[in-house]
């Protein structure tokens, strides 16, 4: 069913300003997915704060022109969705990789990055890289092990002085 003027404008809108908000867009192919099982997906995303949302290639064509990416409608080919990541850069393209190991009928087909287009092996690269939480863990885990064991060799030289003194005592 065509779309009204009006509507389409509407839906413009709507792109350009998740196009604004975006850390991270992943363009997928999800023909052939049933529909609750798109709805798991809608749900995943929905828990890391990002959003799936199918668009038609014209319209996405036009805001993507408007931002000043240009990668032509030939590099979509069918149904095509956005995954927007308003938080994190990796999570559209962590939960879109994963789900699609699942379900085979979700394919990456590429994605934005840092306002760029990113071929589809560069999104799949981002997607194995580790989350925002797991590196913070990392660094705070790097920080603290100098300290910790700065910690453990004095109390080594008090735990020596303690062994001593118990066995004078006795």
């Amino acid at each position: 069913m065509a779309l009204k003027k009006e509507k389409k404008q509407e839906i413009v809108k709507g792109l350009k300003e998740n196009m604004k908000k975006q850390k991270t867009a992943v363009f997928v192919a999800f023909k052939g997915i049933k529909a609750k099982d798109v709805f798991s997906l809608r749900e995943q995303l929905k828990k890391d704060k990002c959003l799936l949302e199918v668009v038609k290639k014209t319209l996405l064509d036009i805001v993507l022109k408007e931002n000043g990416i240009d990668i032509g409608k030939k590099k979509f080919q069918g149904e095509t969705a956005l995954i927007f990541g308003f938080e994190d850069e990796v999570a559209p393209a962590r939960i879109a990789h994963q789900f699609s190991l699942k379900n085979v009928n979700l394919k990456i087909l590429g994605g934005i990055f840092q306002n760029k287009f990113a071929e589809r092996e560069e999104i799949l690269t981002l997607a194995k890289l580790p989350s925002k939480q797991e590196l913070y863990t990392k660094v705070v885990g790097t920080i603290n092990a100098p300290v910790s064991g700065f910690v453990n060799v004095l109390q080594g030289n008090i735990r020596g002085l303690v062994y001593i003194l118990s066995s004078i005592k006795k």
